[in-house]
Order: structure tokens, then sequence, then C-alpha cells
């Protein structure tokens, strides 16, 4: 498979700490691919720069062999790239299927002019006077809005016209992946999107996970649900301290000594017992 995301040499240093040290990084066309690693190992460090949301000391980051090494995040949303955050973020005061809409803000075109300086006021105009083609555009867009509350069934669809902050935690991480997928992206960057989930939730959300990768979209998963990210992976990358300690297929790289001495410390890291087949039980723990 061609490779989509393409990481050389990335580096972020804040102050005398370095948050994410040198690390090369593939991913293909297609693949999920999760980073995990205990907290402080730079998962999410290494997100914001490949986003656009903070910027590297060295390195750089290829779309589909195109250097986007500090593009802001709009321009990278605009190349297809889409995003969840660690804790959720979502517009509170709008609309469930508002912030869906919010998502296909970069697939707009009949609203959006791409003339030099007076674009602005020719959007202005055009939602003003709203011509057919605005009206057309905002009716296809709204359907596929609807298509993808529809994907988590009465969590999201019943309440389409609620505003985002009475959702329940789960459904609020369950609304900003909704959000994203509206960008229709060729990438999807999730970050802990099942953390503070129950077991119910969370096979919901592994479910969802399997559906998009079967549908060929290419993933980025952080996660310290480890059993998950085991059953979902086609490989596993592991941090720790910055750097990529292990990468490889899942049931090479849990019982990686190095992944279990990352987790677990040099005392306990030949513990092993059947919590998760092939790994420490305290590895497991430690993760979630």
């Amino acid at each position: 498979m061609p490779t989509l995301l393409e990481i050389r040499g990335l580096t972020r240093r804040f102050g005398g700490l370095t948050a994410v040290d040198n690390v090369d990084l593939e991913i293909c066309d297609g693949e999920l691919v999760s980073i995990i690693g205990p907290n402080g190992a730079g998962k999410t460090t290494l997100f914001n720069l490949v986003t656009g949301l903070d910027e590297a000391d060295a390195g750089t980051v290829r779309l589909d062999g195109r250097d986007i090494t500090g593009l802001p995040a709009e321009r990278l949303a605009a190349l297809g790239m889409a995003r969840t955050f660690q804790h959720g973020r979502v517009f509170a005061n709008l609309s469930v299927l508002d912030n869906v809409l919010i998502g296909a803000h970069v697939r707009l075109q009949a609203v959006r002019p791409s003339w030099p300086l007076v674009g602005p006021f020719a959007e202005l105009a055009l939602a003003l006077l709203r011509p057919s083609s605005v009206g057309a555009e905002e009716a296809r867009l709204r359907e596929r809005a609807m298509a993808i509350l529809s994907r988590f069934g009465t969590r999201l669809l019943p309440r389409k016209d609620d505003p985002a902050y009475s959702l329940s935690y789960a459904n609020r991480r369950r609304l900003e992946i909704a959000r994203a997928l509206a960008l229709e992206p060729r990438l999807l960057l999730l970050d802990e999107p099942a953390a503070g989930m129950n077991q119910t939730e969370t096979a919901e959300m592994q479910q969802l996970i399997g559906e998009l990768k079967a549908e060929g979209l290419t993933i980025v998963l952080i996660e310290h649900k480890l059993e998950m990210v085991m059953q979902l992976s086609d490989r596993v990358i592991v941090m720790d301290e910055g750097k990529v300690i292990a990468a490889g297929l899942p049931a090479a790289v849990r019982n990686d000594p190095a992944v279990i001495e990352a987790y677990l410390g040099h005392r306990r890291a030949g513990q092993q017992d059947n919590h998760l087949p092939g790994a420490p039980a305290e590895a497991a723990r430690a993760a979630e």
C-alpha cells in the first residue's frame, strides 16, 4: 500500500524536556495504526505536531508525498486530515446537527467563491441572498450530516436538535467523531476516543472504528485500552519518553520486553498472566 503519512525526525522540546524525540513514522493508505505508551510518552504532542496545532523544532511531515510541515490546521483540514482530542471538544451551545455541519466547512463550494480580496464579501452576499445553488448545497450537506449521525443510532440521531451541552460525556465523544467524519477525511486521527467510557460504550466505539477501517479509512489511534488496540490495529507503535521504543504487529509488540518495562518498570517487567492474551495484566490495567 502507498504511504499516506510520512514523519521524519520529528522533534518538539519544551525547555529542557524533549516531548517528541526524533520520531520516524509511516502510515500506509488504508491502515489502522495505534500509538500506545504510558502517560507523558508524547503521544498527544505528536498528534499536535502532525495536525498543525503545535510547531516542531525539527523534522518533517508529509501527506501523500506533500510537505505539510508547519501548515495551519485549517489548511490540513482542506487536504483531508481530521482529528479528535483527548478531552472532547464540541460547540456546546450549538445543536448536535449544527456541530456536525461545522465539520463540513471545507467541503463548501457554492457559498465560498475563491476570489482574491472580495471573496469574504461575496460569501456574505451569497449567504444573504441564498441563490438556488446555496440552498442545494445546504440540503446536500444536511443529508450527509444526518447519515453520519445515523451511524451512532439512538445515541445521537434522536438528539440532533438538542444543544451539545446537554449530551452525556460519551455522546460528546461520539459527536466529536461525527464532526470529524463530516470533513470526509482521508486521514483520521483519534486521541483516546474510548476514554471515560464503560464496557458497553467501549464495545460500541470499537465496532464503529472497525467499520470505518473496513470502509478503507486510514486511521491513527491513540488509546489506553489495550484489548481494543490489539483487536483493531494493523500495526502498533509504542512511545515512551518521547521516543518510539517498539513497532510492529500487535502480537509481537505486546510481548516486547521494552514495552512491558515501559508500563511496569524494571522490577515487575517479568510478571505475566492471562488478563490480556500474551500480555501482563498489570500492563493492561496501567494503560487504562
